[in-house]
């Protein structure tokens, strides 16, 4: 039968949690960060080097008196995790250890399939090839999309491009795929996911994707929010402000650059508003339109979620940073408090996939929690322990 984990197993779950977050260092290291004792953090470190999850990684270097402290890592053999930024113009694949380091990372157009089972099919090619060097099993794979995602199953409201991934169809095709556990969110999410892990003074922010889709995220106590129904998160719906044009069509690509067309502007794609050079009032017109929605945007998540910061990411950033200082005007003269607004510089296809390895990190450590504290069985004939089926 199994037992309840004991203080040791907690101490060695201790231990380990600090290897993932913070190899290599030194067993001083492990003292000082998880606060046991030395002879308690030398017992849990040499369980975890005959599980196959300490070894040595060098000595460092000592100048004057003193003695070389060993380091302590986490060998590659321990498993690998997969982040992908499944976009409509750009997918990135982004592949690390289970201590974050990069092992492989790739970008690559985003192929135009008609079949969901072909699209999967390409995607694992994709983690395949960005995995080839990486050792030991693939413990995580999540997938960032443009839409919004519940249970991380089923995706709603993607992009026009990608209709026919609506639904959970997506997931199903993945996982028959693969031998590792598999979950979609959205861009959004795994962007502010980034930025929570890169900052963890944040407690209450939203994040705005402004992209080929508007998308939008938040967060409460530094965890993201996430509803229970397919309206949650859909802030593009909501009126901009502007005559009848809801957000979405004037905080994304598609809907922006077709608003400019009609406003007069000739652009082949959304870049040319800020890179060349047009009719300085249509082009006023049309900023001033991006403005007042963006305005808007702000206004709402400031009275209904209290956050202490906004950022916005996606191709539109530009363009965000353009007119933040008319944004920041106008909130002050119509809000008590206004939220702290960044726009946060965004690698295409690379900074979403990286958020979704930070997801795909914190679920492979915590099973590892897990299992350590699940390791202890007791037989019929015997108390014994058996190695961490890890």
């Amino acid at each position: 039968m199994t037992t309840n984990p004991t203080s040791r197993d907690y101490n060695k779950a201790s231990v380990l949690d600090v290897v993932l977050t913070h190899a290599p260092l030194t067993r001083n290291d492990l003292i000082e960060l998880t606060g046991l004792s030395k002879a308690t953090v030398s017992r849990a470190v040499e369980e975890l080097r005959a599980d196959g999850f300490v070894v040595d990684g060098g000595v460092d270097e000592v100048t004057g008196r003193g003695r070389r402290s060993t380091y302590l890592d986490l060998p590659g053999t321990t498993g690998h995790v997969v982040g992908i930024s499944f976009g409509v113009q750009t997918t990135g694949v982004l592949v690390t250890d289970l201590r974050g380091r990069e092992i492989q990372h790739m970008t690559v157009p985003t192929a135009d399939h008609q079949e969901v089972a072909d699209a999967a099919r390409w995607l694992v090619d994709l983690i395949a090839q960005a995995a080839e060097s990486a050792q030991g099993p693939l413990r995580q794979i999540v997938v960032a999309v443009p839409g919004r995602v519940r249970n991380g199953t089923e995706i709603f409201g993607p992009a026009e491009s990608m209709k026919i991934f609506a639904g959970p169809g997506l997931h199903r095709a993945i996982e028959d795929l693969v031998e590792a556990p598999v979950l979609l969110d959205s861009d959004a999410n795994a962007s502010l996911l980034g930025v929570l892990t890169n900052d963890a003074t944040i407690t209450n922010a939203a994040l705005f994707s402004v992209s080929t889709i508007l998308n939008f995220a938040s967060c409460t106590d530094h965890a993201l929010a996430r509803g229970s129904t397919p309206a949650f998160g859909d802030i593009g719906v909501l009126s901009s402000g502007v005559g009848g044009e809801i957000l979405d069509e004037l905080l994304s690509t598609r809907g922006l650059l077709r608003f400019a067309r009609k406003r007069g502007l000739d652009l082949e794609r959304v870049e040319d508003l800020w890179e060349e050079s047009h009719d300085e009032a249509t082009r006023a017109e049309v900023l001033e339109a991006f403005t007042t929605a963006i305005v808007t945007a702000v206004s709402v998540v400031a009275v209904t979620l209290d956050p202490e910061s906004v950022y916005f990411v996606g191709r539109l950033r530009p363009l965000v940073d353009e007119v933040l200082p008319e944004v920041r005007g106008r909130l002050d003269r119509s809000l008590p408090t206004v939220p702290e607004i960044r726009t946060v510089p965004h690698l295409i296809g690379i900074s979403t996939a990286q958020g979704a390895v930070y997801a795909c990190l914190t679920m492979a450590h915590e099973r590892l929690r897990e299992a350590v504290l699940g390791a202890r069985h007791q037989s019929r004939s015997a108390a014994e322990q058996s190695a961490p089926a890890f």
